[in-house]
């Protein structure tokens, strides 16, 4: 295996295993059970996030959101990760493309992201988090 496709695996893997860490989060029935540790493990040093709405997010702010998000959607809720793929890379940074799908509350709603991921030895699946910048698909439902 190439080290491009081994980058791009671990990037991969990384958006699946955080969007199920989301919604273990979220749900009240497990938020318990969740390591909310891996989160912060994950989310590099200088992160920024650009959210759908547009507005401008730095590490602490994400992290307090996600952490204030706690606990906070019923057993319904889900994310569905879709059509993922890669873009720029070098030997140790990947952009990966990819379509999160949510159920809250009934509603659905879809965003296109863009991840720039870094490899690092400390994070579970050998890459962080270094940028992210959604776009809304579908905006949630009424």
């Amino acid at each position: 295996m190439s080290q491009e496709a081994s980058l791009f695996s671990r990037a991969s893997t990384e958006i699946v295993d955080l969007h199920r860490f989301f919604v273990d989060w979220f749900v009240a029935a497990r938020a318990d059970t969740v390591d909310f540790g891996r989160f912060e493990a994950v989310m590099g040093e200088d992160l920024t996030m650009i959210a759908p709405s547009g507005a401008i997010l730095d590490r602490d702010a994400v992290i307090d959101h996600v952490w204030q998000s706690r606990a906070t959607c019923d057993d319904g809720f889900a994310i569905s990760i879709e059509d993922i793929r890669p873009g720029w890379r070098t030997d140790d940074t990947i952009v990966v493309l990819y379509v999160e799908a949510q159920l809250r509350d009934g509603k659905r709603s879809r965003r296109r992201s863009s991840a720039v991921f870094t490899t690092s030895s400390s994070a579970p699946n050998g890459v962080e988090w270094r940028h992210l910048h959604e776009t809304w698909l579908q905006v949630p439902e009424r």
